[in-house]
């Protein structure tokens, strides 16, 4: 079955009318995005944490910090999306400033201070293991080409493989920027969603087991020039979530015996 039709399929069950599962769905997000990241809560802490405001007990008070953070982040995101905000720099730093709004360090450079949690580009060069990422001087002018980039996507590209595509390109690209000094894979995942919600496609999740092989992707796909590694990455990655959501609805539907309905969604 190609994308199209399994995204037909998850989309024809109307998941939407279960009751919590958007809500179910954005907390995953927020779980396995920032477990990425280094947060140490579990999905079922992270549900309690949005959801009743309790942190668990013996975590690091920053981690549920960042656990908030990003949901605050994504809520905006996909509000933004809604409402046909446009694309620009500005947008992509109110979201990483979000994703920073608690946890975000002070940057003392050459050039002046940089607070992490206002959104603001990095000032400075990065590194991450042997990935060296582009000279700070570079940062604006890559990130306006590559909005520039989106935007006409955006307005030129109708089936839904390509639209795919571009969320994760727009993902790859980000992340490889390195715009600012933290909450960079956080603020690329999240411009992914961005723009699966302006084209009414499921949200796609990273999961947080697949990190080293999500690593791999990206490291592969800067040596080698080729997005299709990327894309296949996340394309998989994407698949095996709605197979996912397809299988659990329909045990939904009809359980098996001994398997409790709470503990589908």
């Amino acid at each position: 079955m190609d994308i199209s039709s399994l995204i037909a399929q998850y989309k024809g069950l109307h998941l939407e009318d279960v009751i919590d599962h958007d809500t179910f769905n954005l907390i995953a997000i927020d779980h396995h995005s920032t477990k990425i990241e280094g947060s140490t809560l579990t999905e079922v802490e992270t549900q309690v944490l949005i959801m009743e405001g309790r942190t668990p007990n013996g975590k690091p008070l920053e981690h549920s910090l960042m656990v908030k953070d990003h949901h605050a982040a994504l809520l905006f995101t996909l509000e933004a999306a809604r409402q046909g905000k446009e694309l620009n720099i500005g947008l992509i730093q109110q979201i990483n400033a979000l994703v920073m709004k608690t946890t975000g360090k002070i940057y003392n450079t050459m050039l002046g201070t940089i607070d992490a949690a206002t959104g603001a580009f990095r000032k400075g060069n990065v590194s991450a293991g042997n990935t060296y990422f582009p000279n700070y001087d570079k940062v604006e002018r890559l990130t306006a080409e590559l909005l520039k980039l989106i935007s006409n996507g955006i307005k030129s590209l109708h089936s839904t493989e390509e639209q795919l595509n571009l969320s994760f390109d727009a993902h790859y690209r980000l992340v490889s920027i390195h715009p600012f000094y933290d909450g960079n894979g956080r603020t690329s995942r999240l411009l992914m969603n961005f723009l699966q919600t302006l084209y009414n496609l499921p949200l796609a999740i990273v999961k947080s087991e697949n990190k080293a092989a999500y690593i791999e992707a990206i490291i592969k796909t800067k040596e080698t020039g080729d997005l299709n590694c990327f894309r296949e990455f996340m394309l998989k990655e994407y698949t095996n979530l709605l197979q996912e959501g397809i299988r659990q609805y329909r045990e939904m539907e009809n359980p098996p015996e001994g398997k409790d309905f709470n503990s589908l969604f």
